[in-house]
């Protein structure tokens, strides 16, 4: 069953290996709470979207886990990067990543960022509104440069996802209506340090159907059409990332396969480039988070399993209710089975990783792992209570290294040296 959330995690006389890595051991050297992320795996999904697609360009998402050697590792296969933060294009850069791979997107954009990326040249920025455009095109004109854009549509499709990850809508703060979208690309050509070159749509995020992506293509289509027809040079069609990824045992995870048949028949005759934006389905099941158990609570009408991992660390849980499957480490306890909240040590009652889980029973000490938690689980950590963030160890064929230390409370110290 772990094999179909990632085939290099299973069990080995009892105790968990990823990529032939001992899990336990590696809690015992590094500590917890720790994030740990297969690079076969990685390498693995990069693999099956080049096979997949055919005269595409992928753009990692940062976001999803922006730790710099998995994004170099990414660099390495190919993919460029879909940045939405100024962080994001320092990263990305640093990672090796040629600016004309990066695209940028996000509805909050500020001065310093914009001129930094078109300072780089990037490759191509996904506007979000006519005043970003106006905006843009001034910085762009002072640096005597010209930025390369594409507007993202809003195509008013519901994703079949959480609402918080549900990007396409209407009522989404995300992009332009694509009903009005021709205006604004009217607008965006009528301006003189703009180059309209793409249109962008990014549905949401976690899509476990791909048939929301055929009705999206469709409309990008008609707008792509149309503009073409006008005169419009568009070089390149954006559709974003978005495909889900397995969380629970019974979820079947789409494979990059499912996605080109739901995007082939509107595109597969265009002259345009088609680009991906894949984040949560490259990382997401490489990683894997090790908590190791505190306390056990028995309130007699409710039972705790309290570890040392909280919302701090990985915040899925509390703010989307979403579920992570958690396995322990070591299995002595195959037959015994134990109800219980898995919660973390964050004073908030939404500190939990699991709520009403049946898991095997576990003693103080032991060691828990929370799978899927390769996206947005670092990325969205916090130092809420004071806490360091976790440390992070990238593993493959048997081997391992550290790839982000431990905090200390030195970070502490940081906001006191204006005092």
């Amino acid at each position: 069953m772990l094999k179909d959330y990632n085939k290099y995690l299973d069990y080995k006389e009892d105790k968990l290996f990823l990529e032939n890595v001992d899990l336990e051991e590696l809690a015992k050297e590094f500590g917890t709470p720790l994030y740990v992320y297969s690079a076969s795996y990685i390498k693995d999904k990069a693999k099956a979207y080049k096979e997949a697609f055919e005269n595409t360009d992928f753009h990692y998402a940062l976001k999803a886990n922006g730790n710099l050697s998995i994004v170099k590792l990414l660099k390495d296969e190919g993919f460029g990067a879909d940045i939405v933060s100024g962080g994001e294009l320092r990263k990305a850069i640093k990672a090796g990543i040629e600016p004309s791979k990066i695209v940028y997107a996000g509805v909050g954009k500020t001065i310093q960022e914009l001129k930094a990326a078109v300072e780089a040249e990037i490759k191509m920025f996904n506007v979000e509104s006519s005043m970003e455009l106006d905006i843009l095109n001034d910085i762009a004109k002072n640096l005597g440069k010209k930025a390369n854009v594409a507007i993202r549509v809003n195509p008013d499709v519901d994703p079949k996802t959480h609402p918080y990850i549900s990007t396409g809508m209407k009522k989404s703060k995300f992009g332009v209506d694509i009903k009005t979208a021709y205006k604004e690309y009217q607008y965006a050509k009528s301006l003189k340090h703009l180059n309209v070159i793409g249109i962008h749509c990014h549905i949401g995020s976690q899509l476990l159907d791909v048939s929301p992506y055929i009705e999206a293509s469709e409309k990008v289509r008609e707008l792509y059409d149309k503009l073409v027809k006008d005169g419009f040079d568009i070089k390149y069609i954006d559709m974003g990332g978005g495909l889900g990824i397995k969380y629970k045992p019974e979820e079947q995870e789409p494979h990059p396969k499912d996605l080109k048949e739901a995007l082939y028949p509107a595109f597969k005759d265009i002259k345009a480039r088609l680009c991906l934006e894949p984040g949560r389905s490259m990382v997401g099941n490489a990683g894997i988070l090790i908590t190791e158990v505190q306390f056990l609570k028995d309130k007699g009408h409710k039972h705790f399993v309290i570890v040392d991992a909280g919302m701090n660390d990985l915040i899925r849980p509390s703010i989307y209710g979403a579920y992570h499957h958690i396995v322990p480490i070591h299995n002595k306890y195959k037959e015994d089975f134990i109800k219980t909240d898995i919660v973390g040590p964050i004073c908030e009652t939404g500190d939990f990783l699991a709520q009403d889980r049946e898991i095997h029973k576990v003693d103080r000490g032991d060691y828990l792992a929370v799978l899927s938690a390769g996206a947005y689980g670092f990325s969205m950590s916090s130092h809420y209570n004071i806490r360091p963030r976790a440390a992070e160890v990238l593993v493959e064929n048997g081997k391992y290294r550290l790839i982000r230390s431990r905090e200390t409370y030195d970070y502490i110290d940081y906001d006191e040296a204006i005092l």
